[in-house]
């Protein structure tokens, strides 16, 4: 498990800072197979998680969720037959907050 997983969130809110390029690359490292992408202006945490069948999928998206009810910091989840993809980000700051790594970190240890 990463070092990262284990940090703690912050809590966050409209004025908290995103997080600064040096700082997104570095938080990157530790979750290297999520794509930072830029929807609607907002940059996002995104990874597909793959499954043998829907039930596993399923069982998958709802671990997410209770890691996101924990925190109360909830990720957009596109659950289908055989796959979930889980996108992270702040939508207070409309970007990425630390937070967002610290989420994607847990989301992979449960994936494992």
């Amino acid at each position: 498990m990463s070092g990262l997983a284990e940090q703690p969130c912050e809590a966050c809110n409209a004025n908290a800072p995103k997080v600064t390029d040096d700082e997104k690359r570095s938080l990157h490292k530790s979750v290297q197979d999520w794509e930072i992408l830029s929807v609607d202006g907002e940059e996002q945490l995104s990874r597909i998680f793959k499954f043998k069948n829907f039930s596993q999928a399923l069982a998958f998206t709802n671990k997410v969720g209770e890691l996101a009810e924990a925190e109360n910091h909830h990720p957009a989840i596109l659950l289908e037959y055989g796959k979930a993809t889980v996108s992270w980000w702040t939508h207070a700051i409309g970007g990425l907050h630390k937070n967002d790594f610290i989420m994607a970190a847990r989301t992979d240890s449960a994936y494992h």
